[in-house]
C-alpha cells in the first residue's frame, strides 16, 4: 500500500495496470485523502474521455470527483493554479508532452498523481506512460482478475477485431486477462486475420 511522504516537495506517483484493475479508484482514494488534509487539489482528464461523464473522473464502481477536461497536456500548466496536488486520469490518452508537464509540476513542489493503462490492447507500452513510469518516484501496479480463468490479470484484451489503439469502451469491448489467456486470445485473432485474407 502506498503511504504519502511527509516532506514538502514535489514528486510523481503513477498508478498503472490493465482495465478493470482499480486505477481510477486508487487515484480517487488518494485525492480524497489529500482533500481531507486540506490540501489544494486539481484533477485533470483527457477531453476525449466522455464514457461516464464529460466533466468528472468516474471509476467503474461509480465513484466520482470533479475534474477539468483538457485537450492537450500543456493546458494543465495554465489551469493548475496554486494546487498542492494534481491528479491526472487516463494518462495514456494524453500527448507526449505530459511527461515534461508532470516533471515541471513536481519541480514546482506539486505532488502529481497519475493513473493510466501501461499497455495497449496489443500488449505494447501505451502513449506517454513509459516515460512517466521511468521518471516517477512512486509506482503502483494494480491488477484485475482475468475474465477467462480467474487468475491475476495485467493485460487488456480487445474483444472486437479492429486495429484502433484509442477506442473508448467498457466490458462491451475489453476484458482483463492474465498473460496466458491474453496470448491465447491474440493467437485466435491472428488466425482469424489469416483466414480473412
Amino acid at each position: 500500500m502506498f503511504v504519502e511522504p511527509k516532506v514538502e516537495k514535489g514528486w510523481i506517483e503513477v498508478i498503472c495496470g490493465s482495465m478493470f484493475s482499480g486505477k481510477t479508484e486508487e487515484l480517487i482514494r488518494r485525492i480524497r485523502r489529500s482533500k481531507i488534509a486540506n490540501q489544494n487539489v486539481v484533477i485533470f482528464k483527457p477531453a476525449i474521455d466522455v464514457r461516464y461523464d464529460e466533466q468528472k473522473v468516474v471509476s467503474h464502481n461509480a465513484n466520482a470527483v470533479e475534474s477539468i477536461p483538457v485537450k492537450h497536456s500543456n493546458e494543465i500548466l495554465h489551469l493548475v493554479g496554486n494546487a498542492d496536488v494534481v491528479g491526472i486520469d487516463e494518462a495514456q490518452f494524453f500527448d507526449s508532452d505530459l511527461s515534461s508537464v508532470c516533471n515541471q509540476l513536481a519541480e514546482n513542489k506539486v505532488r502529481v498523481i497519475i493513473a493510466g493503462l501501461d499497455m495497449d490492447f496489443k500488449g505494447n507500452p501505451f502513449g506517454p506512460m513509459p516515460a512517466l513510469l521511468s521518471m516517477a518516484e512512486y509506482v503502483t501496479k494494480v491488477h484485475a482478475i482475468c475474465m477467462q480463468c480467474g487468475d491475476i490479470a495485467s493485460y487488456t484484451f480487445k474483444k472486437v477485431n479492429n486495429d484502433q489503439t484509442v477506442e473508448l469502451g467498457e466490458r462491451d469491448l475489453y476484458e482483463a486477462r492474465c498473460r496466458t489467456c491474453f496470448n491465447e486470445g491474440m493467437a485466435i485473432i491472428r488466425q482469424q486475420l489469416k483466414m480473412d485474407l
